[in-house]
């Protein structure tokens, strides 16, 4: 495995999925885990919001619409990342090209588990969220600042980063 290069802004495309309560068979269902390596598991990120049931890209699904194609930073809602402590779970988004989640909450065990992954798991309250939502594209400064376009945003909470491979 390659080694993590420490990064202080990172800027990215977004994608809004606005659902509470995101739990870990959600974003990587079960069925998915017989991999033994940390890679591969990103085809199967949301698979079953993903994809309909003759395997083609589910339209209405966010992640799928042209204009989201290629995101890296997920806007979602509360709670995300709870239910079982499975870290295939954060491999996944990884794979899939997530780098930073923002989110209302966390699950406590999955934001360990990002932050082992070097992803950034930010939480902010939903007027924040729902007005980054409106852009294409967002910088996020580690030093713990908000930006895009060129224009500050305040965070009204970022949760307290812990020692990270970021």
């Amino acid at each position: 495995m390659a080694a993590i290069k420490p990064i202080t802004t990172y800027k990215g495309k977004i994608v809004p999925l606005f659902n509470d309560n995101i739990d870990t068979d959600q974003i990587i269902p079960k069925v998915h885990l017989k991999r033994i390596s940390k890679s591969g598991f990103g085809p199967f990120a949301f698979d079953e919001w993903r994809y309909l049931p003759d395997g083609s890209d589910n339209p209405d699904f966010n992640p799928n619409k042209p204009q989201y194609k290629g995101a890296s930073i997920l806007i979602t809602g509360d709670n995300f990342g709870c239910g079982s402590s499975r870290e295939h779970a954060a491999w996944a988004l990884k794979d899939y090209g997530f780098h930073i989640i923002i989110a209302g909450s966390f699950s406590d065990i999955f934001y360990m588990n990002c932050t082992k992954n070097a992803m950034l798991p930010i939480v902010l309250e939903k007027s924040a969220r729902e007005h980054l939502a409106q852009y294409v594209e967002i910088e996020v400064d580690y030093q713990i600042k908000l930006c895009h376009h060129q224009t500050r945003v305040s965070i009204l909470k970022l949760m307290k980063l812990g020692r990270i491979n970021l």
